[in-house]
């Protein structure tokens, strides 16, 4: 069992670059477990100049000054992130409280509803066991509840930290788009000059990674709007709410769309029963989901990512259990950086072939 763990090792571990890029993850892992916490508006940060770097970028390239191009570009984000705050959250958050509202009164005509069942099918389900399951249902009701108001009560801890954020976050956001030739250059300059594995992975993640923070956060908008457009226009209770939802969504794939399409369809079927405005509004859905999936996921990412469902899937699971929001909204990076790790690490059979050669 040693030789055999050994000649592993070997293989695998005998490069210099392979040494290095284990323990360059080994120390991001460790700092991510145990500071991580205490680092999320850096990491918060990162990820928005990241995303915002290439609209520099761009007003560089059509001769703005870097100053001056960082300076629009960071205009731009804290309107919109004050806007996002001031105008979308309050209607979102209104909407929230009067859902909860009306849950008793859903509760109450869905199992209306299902007590019509023992009448029809009375060998399959009794009327005890109908209201056995909404009494559980009430308590779990009632349980969310609590948590609620406890949550609101006990809330001024998380209020102050979010206006300690929303002050933080943008300051970092613009030293770290002003400043990030130098920070690279700086962190570059502690790396051996012979790094051809790290940049070859490098060169696959930056790409990729650009082209999915900005391509999700540019679908985000888009689905959410036209989600709101459409159920505003067809008058769905609580629109903004369910197209905050939608455009969340997006960030998970495959499971996202299945798990929001319920609460579009309940709270449209409670609204309006199997009428024919339920059924116009599933179809309008259904639209916008067909066209997010078949016309603007190919336009937007243009790197396509090249990972089997299957594997998205698990990547979601694995990460978002163990990083919550975040751990979902790079899963898909972070499988391919896993992917380009693999790829790029060194193989001893291949490098005893090359020196044989």
């Amino acid at each position: 069992m040693q030789k055999v763990l050994g000649k592993w090792i070997q293989r695998y571990f005998s490069n210099e670059e392979a040494l290095l890029l284990t323990a360059i993850l080994l120390a991001a892992g460790v700092v991510i477990f145990y500071l991580g916490g205490a680092l999320v508006p850096v990491f918060a940060s990162l990820i928005l100049a990241f995303m915002m770097q290439g609209g520099v970028n761009r007003l560089e390239r059509a001769g703005l000054g870097r100053m001056f191009a960082v300076t629009l570009v960071f205009l731009g984000f804290v309107g919109f992130l004050t806007a996002f705050l001031l105008i979308v959250m309050p209607i979102a958050w209104q909407q929230s409280v009067n859902l909860f509202n009306e849950l008793p009164r859903m509760v109450i005509e869905v199992q209306n509803l299902l007590l019509l069942l023992p009448e029809k099918y009375p060998d399959m389900v009794s009327e005890t066991q109908i209201r056995q399951l909404f009494g559980l249902a009430a308590a779990e009701v009632s349980q969310f509840g609590q948590w609620l108001v406890s949550f609101s009560l006990s809330s001024v801890t998380g209020v102050m930290t979010l206006l300690i954020y929303l002050v933080l976050v943008p300051i970092l956001v613009f030293f770290f788009l002003k400043d990030s030739d130098s920070l690279v250059r700086v962190w570059t300059a502690r790396l051996p000059e012979k790094r051809e594995m790290l940049e070859q992975v490098w060169r696959e993640m930056d790409a990729q990674i650009a082209n999915y923070i900005r391509g999700k956060a540019i679908e985000i908008l888009i689905v959410g709007v036209a989600t709101y457009v459409a159920f505003a226009i067809l008058g769905i209770n609580y629109a903004a709410l369910l197209a905050l939802l939608v455009g969340l969504s997006v960030l998970i794939p495959y499971i996202g769309a299945a798990l929001v399409t319920v609460p579009v369809a309940l709270i449209a079927f409670f609204q309006w029963g199997g009428s024919s405005e339920f059924m116009y509004l599933m179809i309008a859905y259904g639209v916008i989901q067909a066209l997010d999936g078949n016309v603007l996921v190919p336009l937007l990412f243009s790197e396509a990512v090249n990972l089997h469902p299957v594997s998205i899937i698990v990547a979601v699971l694995v990460f978002g259990s163990l990083w919550g929001f975040w751990g979902v909204f790079f899963a898909i990076p972070l499988a391919t950086l896993v992917k380009a790790i693999m790829t790029a690490w060194p193989h001893g059979d291949t490098e005893a072939g090359s020196t044989s050669a």
